[in-house]
């Protein structure tokens, strides 16, 4: 099931930044997201394509990869184009300020999605999973596959993201309460796989004996598991994701994961576009609030069954 939503991905990539052929008749949603080649927000782009294409409008997708200078000149872009509409995960909290700045002098709303800016009344809503439960979610569940002691690490991902600190924080709200749980090594591996799993062979050098990893997202985790693997440590110690990405169930199906936390991306995908739908016709979202909070969700062995495509838990 899993290998198959992966061909899928891959397949698609290469048609990833095209703009649909044809032209529509309420006009053009640029969706600006971070980079597609990891299945997460390949995922967010194409789920906000396809739900602006079937509500009527002309949909493209852009990556910016974390680059603050890439982001910038494609909202460009999308102001030359006269979008109706950007949707737009940012690159940095702070850095991508101009940008939606720049977008919103141009009169184009902007709705952000999955990472936040550290400005309020910018942008005319905020769409982001609710990290901070899902992190205290992740954590119990890993203090149970762990137990409460011994030696452990943590992956930490993009500084520039508010999302990582977030993450960390309801980690330690959580493990602080178990004094012989010992954090010998926190690394940034940037949300990466290779970093992860690079850092984590750093990590094991130092520290051979750890029990656990807990991990800010699950592309880091799966790069420690295979670190884990080459050293032939990864039956000793666990570890837990965060994101609820297709090769993380795989890794829980295959017992090498202990758990993902998922990010309900494609729900507040849909609903980014439905939202900037409402703003062109009406001004308004329909929404009181301009950050929303979307709760997260624990995948294990016990519920995979329920995981029924990129993203998505049918059961929860």
């Amino acid at each position: 099931m899993f290998n198959m939503t992966k061909r899928l991905l891959i397949a698609s990539t290469a048609s990833f930044t095209l703009m649909a052929g044809s032209a529509w008749a309420d006009g053009l949603m640029s969706i600006i997201v971070n980079n597609p080649s990891n299945p997460y927000w390949f995922t967010e782009g194409q789920v906000a394509k396809k739900t602006a294409e079937d509500m009527g409008y002309e949909a493209n997708v852009s990556a910016h990869k974390g680059d603050t200078n890439t982001e910038s000149k494609l909202i460009d872009t999308a102001i030359t184009n006269k979008a109706k509409a950007i949707i737009l995960d940012p690159a940095n909290a702070d850095g991508s300020i101009g940008a939606v700045r720049k977008a919103v002098a141009a009169g184009i709303p902007v709705i952000i999605i999955n990472a936040e800016i550290n400005q309020s009344g910018l942008a005319k809503a905020q769409l982001v999973s609710n990290n901070a439960q899902g992190a205290a979610l992740g954590a119990m569940q890993w203090i149970e596959s762990v137990g409460d002691s011994g030696n452990y690490v943590e992956l930490f991902g993009a500084p520039s993201d508010n999302n990582a600190q977030t993450r960390s924080n309801g980690f330690k709200t959580v493990l602080s309460q178990y004094p012989d749980l010992v954090k010998v090594a926190s690394e940034v591996a940037n949300w990466d796989r290779t970093q992860g799993y690079t850092k984590m062979q750093s990590i094991l050098q130092a520290n051979p004996n750890i029990k656990g990893v807990i991990s800010g997202n699950d592309d880091m985790a799966l790069g420690a598991i295979a670190a884990l693997k080459e050293a032939g440590k990864l039956s000793q110690v666990k570890v837990g994701g965060f994101d609820g990405s297709p090769d993380a169930a795989e890794a829980i199906l295959n017992g090498e994961m202990e758990y993902t936390v998922l990010q309900p991306v494609a729900t507040f995908a849909a609903e980014a576009i439905r939202q900037a739908d409402n703003v062109i016709k009406t001004g308004s979202t329909g929404i009181d609030s301009e950050k929303q909070l979307f709760d997260c969700y624990l995948i294990t062995s016990d519920n995979i069954k329920y995981y029924t495509s990129a993203f998505t838990l049918s059961k929860h």
